[in-house]
């Protein structure tokens, strides 16, 4: 697998919820940490959340408390709950290895847009 497929983005009122996907391989979720990363219009792009083969995670401070980033290793799937999502979280998601090098790129992302 070239690169992670995301998918799970959409529309939704501040305060609501999604929950992103991430279609990863074997490969990469048993040797690598898995991450979610996010891009906003005009912004760099920015770390979210990462998770170890054995479940430990980190958040970056915009996000802890509100998102929680899991796996399931049986389906090579990588998840990321959003809950009460705010305008400013409005962006493409992605997902990839921490640190970057375990994929060629990028994959399409997912956009996620939070209106007021």
């Amino acid at each position: 697998q070239v690169q992670p497929v995301e998918s799970g983005g959409g529309s939704v009122p501040s305060g609501g919820s999604l929950r992103l996907s991430c279609s990863t391989s074997e490969a990469i979720l048993s040797r690598r940490l898995m991450a979610w990363y996010r891009q906003a219009p005009g912004k760099e792009r920015e770390f979210l959340a990462r998770i170890t083969e054995g479940g430990l995670t980190w958040y970056a401070d915009s996000v802890k408390g509100r998102f929680i980033i899991s796996t399931d290793s049986a389906k090579n799937t990588v998840f990321l709950e959003m809950n009460d999502l705010k305008p400013e979280d409005t962006a493409v998601y992605y997902c990839n290895t921490w640190p970057l090098g375990g994929y060629r790129g990028w994959g399409q992302g997912t956009q996620v847009t939070v209106s007021s």
